[in-house]
């Protein structure tokens, strides 16, 4: 059975994005920009929400051609468009860069994709993530958690049917005060 993480940068106050999908408070380090890397190396699928999906398909594919790219994120822009992608989407019609698009029950999708062998899964997008956790798909969370507070947004977690309880397997601080804290659903 296929691993499923889900990781992203979040406020302390617990969002992905403040009023208006403003991320602005969430430049990475190149310290933790390459923790953020070496996950993406080591993924053998991505899973997107639509939203999740417009955002890194709007840079990603030619973010290593930009003329400041740094070498860290040249290598995430090849790793990017290497990697297979899923987005599950019922409003958008066409996916690329190694892409494949699911207009059907994300949950059926993402169960049979976690039957399968293969490498670990990385899931992305608050509201495909949310459905995952309200099906305990999610084996790990990721949180980079950065010292802001934006007071509302996109919240990282989503209401839930029943707690997960969770155990600790990694703490880490990075500059800038992001602290980094890794865990394991509980089964």
């Amino acid at each position: 059975m296929r691993k499923l993480t889900f990781g992203m940068n979040l406020t302390l106050d617990g969002y992905i994005a403040a009023p208006g999908d403003d991320i602005g408070w969430s430049r990475p380090s190149d310290e933790l920009f390459q923790w953020w890397l070496d996950q993406e190396r080591a993924n053998g699928l991505s899973l997107y929400g639509r939203k999740l999906w417009e955002t890194m398909s709007s840079y990603w594919p030619t973010g290593d051609q930009q003329p400041n790219a740094t070498p860290a994120e040249i290598e995430f822009a090849r790793n990017w468009r290497d990697t297979p992608k899923v987005v599950f989407s019922s409003t958008i019609d066409k996916v690329d860069w190694n892409t494949r698009l699911v207009t059907g029950d994300a949950i059926a999708e993402i169960t049979r994709l976690k039957a399968e062998d293969g490498g670990p899964m990385r899931i992305g997008g608050a509201t495909l993530a949310g459905a995952a956790m309200r099906a305990g798909l999610i084996d790990e969370y990721a949180l980079a958690t950065h010292p802001a507070l934006v007071g509302g947004g996109t919240p990282f977690f989503t209401a839930l049917d029943s707690w997960v309880n969770l155990n600790l397997v990694e703490t880490r601080t990075f500059p800038g005060g992001v602290v980094l804290t890794r865990y394991e659903t509980r089964r």
